[in-house]
């Protein structure tokens, strides 16, 4: 088990300046105009963030991965021309089947009709049948690239999820990745234990790519609004907290054995299965990626974004384990911990809250000029005056900012929150972790 600090209970070391100050802005003090100048930043010779050698993985995760590629009723056609395929073309194909994978990708139409649509956003109507098996039943929402309907599947008898992609080229290739990760997800997980979402079922039709996934209920960002605008008994106690935190360590755990990286938990991604039992899901792997994929730098939505990422260093999946603390910060006081404002901003309430950025991850980001000067002092333009200022952070802390006298549950989000990546934990070590298992009730 990995040794915890104790966290010091002295709010003494961070004093909250007056809100008052009329260049007080969301957690920062705004000082100083200085000259254009001072911002060029000089080249730096980037080199990977280092890390720790990787735990092992288990050997049920390890194993390579093969899509199945017989669909029931797919009505898979044959290759016209097979027997012309030379056998120096069979043998380069058998070559590359541990490189290459395949699914089936079902396409619905009516019979003696074309796929054509005139119309390209396809029309939602409730009590209607999508491809003769989905019975609409209610419109739950729509995201930038999906909207979400709750349908009764015809042949199964059962009620769930279907996820219209928009008719777009990179929402339909996203989707896609979407597909596969779920399905890789959810063939090692035949038991329904790691708490990701199912899926259930996927084809093209009306030129639209479709999801059908297990019907779940609010996720944590629309539950907590509700219950705070109803004036309810308060849900999120300390108690769910921790059943929450445990599920999605759980899950975050399983994915990163499966060398996948979410890079975008945040509440709406995380869905509630039970009310009463405090289940939840994780969802929409549609930004996820593997491990050794080649990985850009903007990912994860910005206030759940992991200081390595905003400032352009390499990532791993810890950046997971830091959404999740940003997480379990909000279900606590009802408050975005760093709202989302410019990511200079953020930094700054970052470096008020939890600490000073260590030097080697300043130095080392391709992204820091952006936000620092030269002496490595935040700064930001002014749109009104086009002049750069300083930006000084106001000094706070983590137990000041959540008002909570919970020492475990502030020394485990202190963890999850450890702006450098190398000292924060996985989330296997995060689950050692002793507040998991305080007795609450």
């Amino acid at each position: 088990m990995m040794s915890w600090r104790n966290l010091q209970d002295d709010d003494s070391v961070y004093e909250r300046k007056s809100s008052g100050d009329s260049n007080n802005c969301g957690g920062v003090i705004i000082v100083n105009t200085i000259d254009d100048k001072e911002v060029q930043k000089r080249d730096y010779c980037i080199q990977p963030f280092p890390e720790r050698a990787s735990q092992d993985v288990d050997d049920a995760y390890e194993e390579c991965e093969t899509l199945d590629r017989a669909l029931e009723g797919s009505g898979a056609v044959d290759i016209e021309g097979e027997d012309d395929i030379t056998s120096n073309e069979l043998q380069l194909y058998n070559c590359d089947e541990d490189e290459y994978e395949a699914f089936e990708l079902r396409i619905i139409h009516r019979k003696k009709r074309t796929g054509f649509e005139e119309n390209k956003d396809l029309p939602i109507v409730l009590n209607s049948a999508i491809a003769g098996r989905y019975y609409v039943t209610e419109y739950l929402g729509s995201a930038a690239f999906s909207k979400v309907v709750e349908a009764r599947d015809l042949y199964m008898g059962i009620d769930v999820c279907l996820k219209i992609i928009k008719n777009d080229k990179d929402f339909f290739d996203q989707s896609l990745d979407e597909i596969k990760l779920l399905k890789l997800a959810n063939k090692h997980d035949p038991a329904d234990e790691h708490h990701i979402l199912r899926l259930y079922d996927f084809f093209y039709h009306q030129e639209h790519l479709f999801i059908v996934t297990e019907l779940l209920r609010a996720n944590l960002y629309e539950f907590q609004k509700y219950n705070q605008e109803t004036g309810g008994e308060v849900y999120f106690t300390l108690s769910k907290i921790q059943d929450i935190a445990r599920q999605c360590l759980e899950a975050l755990e399983y994915l990163h054995h499966l060398r996948i990286i979410h890079c975008d938990l945040k509440p709406e991604n995380i869905l509630i299965k039970s009310y009463n039992r405090c289940e939840i899901k994780v969802i929409d792997l549609g930004s996820s990626c593997f491990q050794m994929d080649n990985l850009c730098l903007h990912i994860q939505s910005r206030s759940y974004r992991a200081p390595e990422t905003i400032l352009g260093l390499p990532f791993n999946e810890k950046i997971d384990v830091w959404s999740l603390g940003c997480i379990l910060a909000e279900l606590y006081t009802g408050d975005v911990l760093f709202p989302n404002v410019s990511a200079v901003m953020m930094l700054a309430r970052m470096i008020g809250i939890l600490g000073p950025i260590d030097m080697e991850m300043l130095v080392m980001g391709q992204e820091t000029h952006k936000y620092f000067t030269d002496n490595f002092d935040l700064y930001h333009r002014n749109e009104e005056t086009d002049q750069i200022e300083h930006v000084i952070p106001e000094k706070s802390s983590l137990a000041h900012h959540l008002q909570v006298s919970d020492t475990k549950f502030l020394d485990f989000l202190s963890c999850l929150l450890e702006i450098n990546p190398r000292r924060r934990p996985t989330a296997r070590q995060a689950l050692l972790h002793p507040w998991l298992s305080f007795p609450y009730e």
